[in-house]
Parts: C-alpha cells; structure tokens; sequence
C-alpha cells in the first residue's frame, strides 16, 4: 500500500511540475490560479511584500512620520530644484505630507551630527526660497520655519542641496586601475584564520553607501555576523557553502526594508539597490587587503526561516545574499571564471 501511494504522489507530482504549468500559462489571471491552487513559492514574499505596504502606509498616513517618505520626497524637491529650465513652483502634491513627515521626525540634535538630517532641512529651506510665496505653499513654509527655529547653521557652511560638480576635481582614479582592480576581485573561499577589525569592514560599508538607489532610500541594511555563536549558525545556511563554511571569519546577510514602498510596484527594488550597494563593497573590500565571496540566496521556505529566526527580522524584512569576508589565503586558489566576451552581452540600440 505504501509503494502504490508513494507512486500516486511521484505520478501527481510529475504532473503537477511538469504537465500542469502549460494548463494555465496563457494569462495572467490564470497564472494567478496556478499559483494560489498548487504553488506556495511566492507566499512568503506576497505576505512580505503586503506587510511591508501596511507598515509603511501606517506611519504615512497615521503616524504621519514616515522617514522613507521624507527620503523619497526630499529627493524629488532635489530634482524640481535642478531642472532646467526649473519651474516657478513645483510639488505642489507632495509638500504637505513632506512637511508632516519632516516635522514629526525632526531632531535639532541629530541636525549636528546627522549629515542626513542636515539635508533634510537644507533641501526644504533652499525649496522655501524658491517656492514658499505661492500661496499654496506658504503655510508649510511657515509650519518648517516654525519647527527649525533656533536650529543653529554655521553661515559658510555648505549646504547639502543640487550643486555643480567641479570637474578639474575627478576621480583620479584611471579606466586602467580600475578595471585592473575588477580583474583581480575573485570570489575568494579561503581565509586566514585571522580576525577582521570591524574599522575596515565600516571604511568598506562607506563605499557601499554610496551607491545610487531609487530615490535615495537605500532600502537595506548590512548585518555584520562575526559573534563565533551567531557565526556557527549563519554560515552554514545559505546553499553554496559546503566545504569550506568552517573557515569563513566573518559573514555578511545583506537584508532587504519591504516597508520602504508605498506600492507592489517597487517590490524589486531592494534587490536592485543592494546589488549596486554590494558591488561598491566588494571592490572596497579588496582596496582594504579583504577579500569577499557573494553567496547565492534562493528563496527557499526552510531556509528563510532559518534566517529569520537567528536574525530576528521581523516579517517587512528579507534576506537578499550573504558575503563571505575575511583575509585572503595566498595558497587558496580561486576560479578562473573566464566572463563572456563584449559581444555575447552588449547591443547597441
């Protein structure tokens, strides 16, 4: 009985992987069907993606202090404030809830030490300048000043607003160093036995920081694991590690903020921004004598759990990739990895 029963389930099985997708292939509504009869592998991110809207519409909408939001919309009065021609008056749908989320997340303390903040207020006051006569816009200019005031700014600082890049001042980095040096970065599985200083690790993260990323919200945070308990548990989950996970000093889970959307529609991003943020940070890595290894993340449940559990993300929160980190082993060898040739991967037009 139990043989008969476990050839009924390969038989399904089969079908069910291999016959039953070209069933309901054909729409979109149909694929939907597929997946909420006979597949679970998106519900993880469905609920992630969904409790990430909810989480940020709360603080928009009832809380009123949504930093995303103040990020977002900081950046995009940076753009109306470089356009050329640029307009008279412009965010016009969007100064009031910037304004709220701005006053009711506003510290005059972290104005001095947060270059962030600093924005925050220099980019709001330089927009007030330019826009706060229009008649809607001069009571949220009033509301800002009100909340600033006595805020003290240094004159002759400079303020963090649109600004011309000075070209004679270019990196003097040249193509050949630099492509020199994405030549030598390789995915390095070997280390010393050798602890990291957390100082390089932070100067490597710097760089990671200034990636571009939608809007500059920067929808990731890195979560550095070199606690030897923590580290026992961490680098033994992710596929990919077998063989040499025991040597791996330090472990990097980049994770992904899905509460940093108001909409499904921005669900790939944190993906995105990461992956512009990780190749900075590897290639700091190895200007700090580190070297690093990417490791895959499928999105696989029991793993995903794993994850969560030693991390304690909450639901809004996914793992992306993990890195492998430390100080390379001289007589480790590294793969070849010979890339596609210019060819097989660029068209113009």
């Amino acid at each position: 009985m139990t043989k008969v029963f476990k050839n009924s389930y390969l038989m399904y099985k089969g079908f069910k992987d291999n016959r039953l997708p070209f069933l309901f292939v054909k729409n979109p509504l149909l694929s939907s069907f597929y997946y909420s009869l006979f597949s679970n592998k998106f519900r993880r991110e469905q609920h992630a993606v969904l409790k990430g809207k909810v989480d940020h519409l709360r603080h928009l909408k009832k809380e009123k202090a949504n930093i995303y939001t103040l990020i977002r919309n900081t950046h995009r009065i940076e753009k109306g404030l470089l356009m050329r021609p640029r307009r008279e008056v412009f965010a016009l749908d969007y100064i009031k809830e910037t304004v709220e989320a701005f006053c009711n997340i506003w510290d005059g303390e972290k104005f001095q030490k947060d270059a962030q903040f600093k924005w925050f207020h220099d980019v709001l006051s330089e927009y007030f300048v330019h826009c706060g006569n229009h008649s809607k816009v001069k009571g949220y200019q009033e509301k800002f000043l009100d909340k600033v005031e006595g805020t003290s700014h240094h004159a002759q600082e400079l303020k963090s607003i649109p600004y011309s890049r000075i070209l004679d001042k270019n990196s003097q980095v040249s193509y050949e160093n630099f492509f020199g040096l994405t030549r030598h970065r390789r995915s390095v599985r070997w280390f010393l036995n050798k602890s990291v200083p957390r100082d390089l690790i932070d100067k490597a993260l710097l760089a990671a920081g200034q990636a571009p990323s939608a809007c500059n919200r920067q929808p990731f945070e890195y979560r550095i694991i070199d606690d030897p308990d923590l580290l026992e548990k961490v680098r033994s989950t992710p596929m990919g590690v077998k063989g040499y996970e025991h040597g791996i000093p330090v472990m990097v889970v980049v994770i992904g903020n899905l509460d940093a959307y108001f909409d499904e529609r921005d669900r790939h991003l944190i993906y995105i921004d990461a992956s512009l943020a990780n190749m900075n940070f590897m290639l700091a890595l190895e200007t700090l004598g580190l070297s690093s290894c990417p490791i895959n993340w499928p999105d696989i449940e029991e793993l995903e759990i794993k994850m969560e559990q030693y991390l304690g993300l909450p639901k809004t929160q996914r793992p992306i990739m993990c890195l492998a980190l430390g100080y390379p082993d001289p007589d480790g060898l590294v793969a070849y990895s010979e890339k596609r040739p210019l060819e097989k991967f660029r068209k113009y037009n």
